[in-house]
């Protein structure tokens, strides 16, 4: 039988996290698979752990709880959960109540009745304020869609549901999240990634985490998800179009210096031309040769190293042994 496993980071949500616990509780509650809930507590700083040990207590062995020794960020957070998650589908959610379990079950049904390896929720009609949130969205929805090839309306919606086996190949790093229909994309077909609107409500407690000092971060990732999608496996192809740029440049810079001196007398010398040409043409031998020692690193580093983006304190928490899966009614 699928197994379910919903995953949700958290990072300062005290006030929250009964309410997310019991709403998560009562939208599974006549589910039809199995499921399992992990709660990832982003190195939190106030009665988050203390919460999520309550909630845990309360609900059964079930809940589980991954306790980070640090604040590692919202992506880093997921991947911990993903990483212990257990199930053949997995969701995840923000742990805020903007975002509501009750879209769960339709969603995993509608992804495995569409065969689908993600589908994505679309926050229509958003509950955030329109100039922090709604506009900053909006254009790095575009610009992403527009460099990945993957068009979304919204990839900042932490609810989403995904087909593991796909997902595992994923490694989450930075800003990442946001991107995970991107990477997603160069594991399987973009017509295996949907969206379907969701609800979504307004902060009730706490304050968000994100504010515009994120967009720089999110401007960066989106530039290494642009480049780990079209020259992962050929990085030499980057850097050498570059290259190769640069050298025909200062190449013909050098040829029409080498002309003057040579065909019409003409002192070269004291030319700053000189010196653009001689600098293109060592630049272009470096972004080669940088070509080259990146073709390296993809095979030994992104292929081949097993490092994780965080670090876990608390291993007995997590730990297999115990846990169960809250299961349909009647089995």
């Amino acid at each position: 039988m699928t197994r379910v496993s919903v995953v949700v980071p958290l990072y300062n949500e005290e006030q929250n996290i009964l309410l997310l616990a019991q709403g998560i509780q009562s939208a599974l509650a006549h589910f039809s698979y199995p499921w399992e809930l992990i709660l990832v507590n982003d190195g939190s700083q106030d009665g988050t752990l203390e919460r999520l040990r309550s909630a845990a207590d309360e609900l059964g062995k079930h809940v589980r709880i991954v306790d980070l020794q640090r604040n590692f960020g919202q992506t880093a957070a997921l991947q911990a959960g993903i990483d212990v998650a257990r199930g053949e589908i997995l969701v995840t959610l923000d742990g805020d109540l903007q975002n509501d379990p009750l879209d769960i079950p339709r969603m995993v049904e509608q992804l495995l009745e569409e065969d689908l390896d993600l589908l994505a929720g679309w926050r229509k009609d958003r509950k955030d304020s329109l100039w922090m949130r709604k506009v900053p969205s909006r254009l790095a929805n575009k610009l992403i869609g527009r460099l990945s090839g993957v068009q979304l309306n919204d990839y900042g919606c932490t609810l989403k549901v995904f087909r593991m086996d796909v997902l595992r190949n994923v490694r989450l790093y930075g800003e990442m999240h946001r991107f995970i229909p991107a990477w997603i994309a160069t594991y399987t077909s973009p017509g295996r990634i949907k969206e379907t609107v969701v609800r979504h409500h307004p902060r009730q407690f706490g304050v968000s985490k994100y504010g515009l000092t994120r967009v720089y971060r999110v401007l960066l990732d989106l530039f290494s998800v642009y480049f780990f999608m079209r020259f992962k496996t050929k990085p030499a192809h980057f850097f050498g179009k570059i290259g190769l740029l640069c050298g025909g440049v200062g190449g013909g810079v050098l040829l029409y210096l080498a002309f003057l001196k040579i065909m019409l007398g003409e002192s070269i010398g004291q030319r700053p031309l000189l010196m653009v040409g001689v600098m293109l043409a060592l630049v272009s031998i470096q972004f080669i040769t940088t070509g080259m020692l990146a073709e390296l690193l993809s095979r030994t580093y992104y292929e081949s190293s097993d490092s994780k983006p965080y670090i876990r304190r608390d291993v007995s928490s997590i730990g297999v042994e115990g846990a169960s899966w809250f299961e349909p009614p009647g089995q």
